[in-house]
C-alpha cells in the first residue's frame, strides 16, 4: 500500500546561472564544450541496461559547424524495439511495486547529479548538437529539468495523499494510485532537452516503464541523460532507448497489446497518425492506452495601441527569434495598430540590426544555427515566398546560408494580408510575420487572431489598458493554452505556468504539473470492513 508520510519538501526552482565573463560556470561550461568536441563517441541502444549496437549508424552533427562528427548512434530496427518492450515488461514486475518513496529518491537523485556533476556535461552537450547558446542551454538541459525533477517529486505525493474523505464506523477506504499496466512509448523532440528528459520519466515516477524514441538530431545530449539516469540507481529496463526511424519503431510499439500510453511532444501530423493507429487497434490493446501530447503552434501576440513601445519590441525580439524561433511557443504572429506602427518599425528594426549570429562558442551571439538541413530547407522556402508575393515584404533579414552551418537571419515580414501563408503556417524558425490593423478595429482584430490558426498553444497581449486586457483574455481564451499579458509568449516555468495548449496544439495536460502526472496513473478503490454483517436480511424486512 501507498503512504504519504515522507513529507517532500515544496521545491524552489532551479537558479539560472549567468555565465557572465568572469564567471567560474563560464570556464567550465568552456571546458566541458573542448572536451566534447575533442572527441567522437559511440552511442548505442540501451534495452534493459545492457548495450546493444546494431551496425546500422547515423552521425551526430553539430549544426552551426556541420561537418564536424560529435558521435555516431546506432539505429533499432523491429527486433531491438521487441527487446525493449519484453525488458520494459520484465522491469514492470518490480518497478510498479517498489514504494513510491525509493522511486522519487532516484528522482532526486536526478535532480542534484544534474545540478552538479551533470550540468556543465548536458549544457555543453545541448550547445554543441542542437545549437542553443549558453543562455538557451542553461534554462534547458539544467534549470528546466531538474525543476522537472524535484517538481515531479513533489506533484506524486500530492497525487498519493488524495484519498477518500470519509470512512465511516467500522470500515476503512482507500485510494491506490496505481501505475499503468503496460508500457509508455515517448516520443521526443530535438528542441528541448527538458522535454526528452521528462516525458519518459515522468510516468516512470509513478511506477510506469517507458520505450524512449528521441528525436534523430539530439541523440547525443539524449544519450548523456541515459548515463545520468544510471548513476542516479534508475533500475535497467524501466526506460529503454530506441533511437530509430519511425516506420521501423512505431508499427512494432503501436501493435503490441501492452501498450498502456504515449508521452509526445512533436509534429502535429505524426501526433494524428498515432491516435488514429490506436484507434485502429483499440481492440488489441489490455486497456485503452493513455494519450499525451504535445504538437504545434501559431503563436501570436496583439498589441493594443496603449502598450508600452519598449516593452513590446524587446517581446518580439525575444519571443521570435530566442532559440531560432524553434520553439513550439516561439512568437510566430504580431499584430500592431497602425497608431504606434511607425515608432513600433523604427525601434524594432534598430533592435533588430544589433542582433549577432554564428557559433555557440562566441557568447555575445543572440542567433546560433537551425537544427539540420530539412528545416533549413522548409524555412528558407517560406522566407522566399514571402520575397517573392505582392502581398508582403522583408523588413529584417531574409538571407541564410548553410555552406558552413545552417544559419538563417532573423527574418520579419510585413504583410497586407492577415491570411498570408507565413501568418497562418508553422514555419518553426526565426521568422516573424506583422500584420498593421486599424486600431478602431480592435475587438475585430481580437477575432481574427482568435481564428487565423487551428492551434492554441501560446500568445500574449500588451497593453495598459486593464479594460483592453480583459477583452483580449475573454476572446481569446481558447486560443492559446498559456497566455501572457505585456510578456513574450515563451518561456513557461515549472512550478510557476504549467505548459500545454488545446486545439490542434495538443491535449493540454500541462507538463510540469500534476495534471499530468494523473495521466500516469490509475486509481483502485478499496474498502475494508472490519466487521462484516453475517445475515443477509435488512432491518425493512422484520415483522411488525
Amino acid at each position: 500500500m501507498q503512504n504519504s508520510k515522507v513529507a517532500v519538501p515544496i521545491p524552489v526552482n532551479d537558479p539560472i546561472r549567468s555565465y557572465a565573463p568572469g564567471t567560474p560556470e563560464r570556464t567550465a561550461l568552456k571546458e566541458k564544450i573542448k572536451e566534447l568536441k575533442n572527441q567522437v563517441i559511440d552511442i548505442p541502444l540501451i534495452i534493459g541496461g545492457k548495450e546493444i549496437r546494431t551496425g546500422n549508424t547515423v552521425e551526430c552533427v553539430i549544426p552551426h559547424n556541420h561537418k564536424h562528427v560529435l558521435a555516431n548512434y546506432h539505429l533499432a530496427s523491429e527486433k531491438e524495439v521487441q527487446m525493449a518492450i519484453d525488458a520494459a515488461m520484465e522491469a514492470w514486475k518490480t518497478w510498479s511495486v517498489m514504494p513510491w518513496e525509493s522511486r522519487v529518491a532516484i528522482f532526486k537523485k536526478m535532480a542534484s547529479l544534474l545540478q552538479g556533476p551533470y550540468r556543465y556535461t548536458l549544457n555543453a552537450a545541448t550547445m554543441l548538437n542542437v545549437s542553443k547558446n549558453a543562455f538557451q542551454a542553461e534554462i534547458d538541459s539544467a534549470c528546466e529539468l531538474v525543476d522537472f525533477y524535484n517538481f515531479n517529486a513533489y506533484y506524486a505525493q500530492e497525487i498519493y495523499e488524495q484519498q477518500p474523505p470519509i470512512s465511516p464506523d467500522g470500515m476503512w477506504n482507500q485510494s491506490e494510485h496505481r501505475p499503468l499496466e503496460g508500457f509508455i512509448f515517448a516520443v521526443t523532440p530535438f528542441n528541448f532537452v527538458s522535454i526528452g528528459g521528462n516525458l519518459p520519466t515522468a510516468p516512470a515516477l509513478m511506477g510506469n516503464v517507458a520505450l524512449w524514441k528521441p528525436a534523430s538530431s539530439a541523440v547525443y545530449p539524449a544519450y548523456f541523460l541515459l548515463e545520468m539516469f544510471k548513476d542516479a540507481g534508475l533500475p535497467d529496463g524501466v526506460i529503454n532507448f530506441i533511437p530509430g526511424p519511425g516506420s521501423k519503431v512505431g508499427p512494432v510499439v503501436m501493435d503490441n497489446e501492452n501498450l498502456a500510453g504515449i508521452h509526445f511532444t512533436g509534429s502535429t501530423a505524426v501526433f494524428q497518425n498515432m491516435w488514429k493507429t490506436v484507434g485502429d487497434n483499440i481492440d488489441k490493446y489490455k486497456s485503452y492506452p493513455r494519450i499525451v501530447g504535445e504538437t504545434g503552434g501559431k503563436d501570436f501576440m496583439i498589441a493594443h495601441e496603449s502598450a508600452d513601445i519598449d516593452a513590446l519590441v524587446t517581446a518580439m525580439i525575444r519571443g521570435a527569434f530566442e532559440y531560432q524561433g524553434q520553439k513550439c511557443s516561439a512568437l510566430s504572429r504580431t499584430y500592431i495598430p497602425s497608431s504606434i506602427w511607425d515608432e513600433v518599425k523604427e525601434k524594432y528594426i534598430k533592435q533588430v540590426k544589433t542582433i549577432k549570429m554564428g557559433d555557440v562558442e562566441e557568447f555575445g551571439n543572440f542567433v546560433n544555427a537551425v537544427i539540420d538541413k530539412a528545416a533549413f530547407n522548409s524555412i528558407t522556402q517560406y522566407i522566399d515566398y514571402a520575397k517573392e508575393s505582392k502581398d508582403a515584404e522583408i523588413l529584417t533579414g531574409g538571407n541564410y546560408d548553410d555552406s558552413e552551418g545552417y544559419f538563417i537571419e532573423p527574418t520579419t515580414i510585413l504583410t497586407k494580408d492577415p491570411h498570408f501563408k507565413t501568418m497562418e503556417e508553422e514555419i518553426f524558425g526565426p521568422v516573424l510575420t506583422i500584420y498593421v490593423y486599424d486600431p478602431k478595429q480592435w475587438n475585430e482584430t481580437l477575432e481574427l487572431v482568435n481564428n487565423t490558426s487551428p492551434y492554441a498553444l501560446t500568445g500574449c497581449v500588451f497593453s495598459n489598458d486593464r479594460g483592453k486586457i480583459i477583452e483580449a483574455s475573454q476572446t481569446l481564451t481558447h486560443a492559446a493554452g498559456n497566455f501572457y499579458i505585456n510578456d513574450k509568449p515563451t518561456g513557461a516555468v515549472v512550478g510557476q505556468q504549467p505548459f500545454g495548449g488545446g486545439r490542434a496544439s495538443g491535449t493540454n495536460d500541462k507538463a510540469g504539473s500534476m495534471f499530468n502526472l494523473l495521466r500516469w496513473v490509475s486509481q483502485r478503490t478499496i474498502k475494508e470492513t472490519f466487521v462484516p454483517p453475517k445475515d443477509y436480511r435488512y432491518p425493512f424486512m422484520d415483522k411488525e
